[in-house]
C-alpha cells in the first residue's frame, strides 16, 4: 500500500463527513484488508503476505486518503493499530509484511506491549517506505530499535523511488529491502539498467538484507529478477491480493 507522504494528501484537512466516517471505521473496526503473497525465488513457495488496506467508505479515494485524514485528525496511530489487529487476526500462521505510516512513529501505539504484532506466532516485517519524509527519521530509528528487541523485523519499501538514499539502508539496517516497481520496468539482459539492478541487489545483500522484487507482472520480469539475484518476488503474475491469505506454489513456465 502506498501510504501518503507529507505534504500531499495528508496535509489536506478532512471534511466533517470524512471525520465521521473515520470515527465509524475506528469504533466498529471495519477497515478492509487484502493479502498479497510474496514468493521465495529458490523454492517457488509462498514466503509471506503483504497486508494491504482498503477503505470501506467511498468518502475516501482509497487508503491514501483514509490515512491522510487519520493523520490530520491525530488518529493515525489508532488506524495503524486497527490494521495490525485485523492483519494478525486474518492471517494466523503466516509471516506478514505490514506498512507503517511515517506519522505513526510520533504515536505510542507501536511500542505498547499489547500491540497485536507481539501476539503473532510468525515473523512480522514492518514496512517503512524509502521515500518517507526524513522529518520522522530519528524517531523512526528509535522506535524500530525498540521493536527489534522484541523480535519485530524491518523492511524498506519502494527502494529506488524517491530519495534513493543508500545511507537510509545503512542507518535502518533492514532485514528486507523491497525494490520499487520502476527498477524492474522494461529491464533487458545486458542493458545498463540490468547491470544497475544487479548492483543494487548486491549492495543490499552486502548490507545484510534480503531482497524482494515488487510489481512482477510478466514472466520476463520474473526471470530478470531471478538472474539479478533477488530472494523473493511479488506481483500480479504470481498472485493478486485476496481477502484470504492463500497462495499456491509458483514457478515460471520452462
Amino acid at each position: 500500500m502506498k501510504l501518503p507522504l507529507e505534504p500531499t494528501i495528508s496535509a489536506i484537512k478532512p471534511e466533517k463527513g470524512q471525520l465521521e466516517a473515520l470515527d465509524k471505521i475506528l469504533s466498529e473496526g471495519t477497515l478492509e484488508l487484502v493479502f498479497q503473497p510474496i514468493f521465495e525465488v529458490a523454492s517457488g513457495e509462498v514466503f509471506g503476505y503483504e497486508v494491504l488496506a482498503r477503505s470501506p467508505s467511498d468518502l475516501f479515494d482509497g487508503p491514501e486518503a483514509l490515512y491522510g485524514a487519520a493523520t490530520q485528525a491525530g488518529r493515525v496511530g489508532e488506524l495503524g493499530r486497527l490494521q495490525r489487529f485485523l492483519a494478525v487476526s486474518g492471517a494466523p500462521g503466516n509471516p506478514l509484511f505490514i506498512n507503517v505510516h511515517p506519522a505513526e512513529f510520533d504515536h505510542p501505539f507501536l511500542v505498547q506491549p499489547d500491540d497485536p504484532i507481539f501476539r503473532h506466532g510468525e515473523d512480522v516485517y514492518l514496512e517503512v517506505t524509502e521515500s518517507a519524509p526524513l522529518s520522522h527519521f530519528e524517531q523512526c530509528i528509535s522506535v524500530l530499535g525498540e521493536l527489534r528487541k522484541k523480535g519485530i523485523q524491518v523492511a524498506i519499501d519502494d527502494f529506488g523511488a524517491g530519495f534513493s538514499n543508500v545511507k537510509y539502508i545503512a542507518d535502518l539496517a533492514p532485514d528486507i529491502v523491497k525494490l520499487d516497481r520502476e527498477l524492474m520496468s522494461q529491464v533487458h539482459h545486458g542493458s545498463r539498467q540490468f547491470r544497475l539492478l544487479i548492483s543494487i541487489v548486491r549492495l543490499c545483500k552486502d548490507m545484510g538484507a534480503r531482497v524482494v522484487a515488487e510489481g512482477i507482472e510478466t514472466t520476463e520480469e520474473y526471470v530478470i529478477a531471478e538472474h539479478a539475484g533477488v530472494d523473493f518476488c511479488q506481483g500480479y503474475l504470481l498472485g493478486r491480493p485476496g481477502k484470504v491469505a492463500k497462495g499456491e506454489s509458483w514457478l515460471p513456465s520452462s
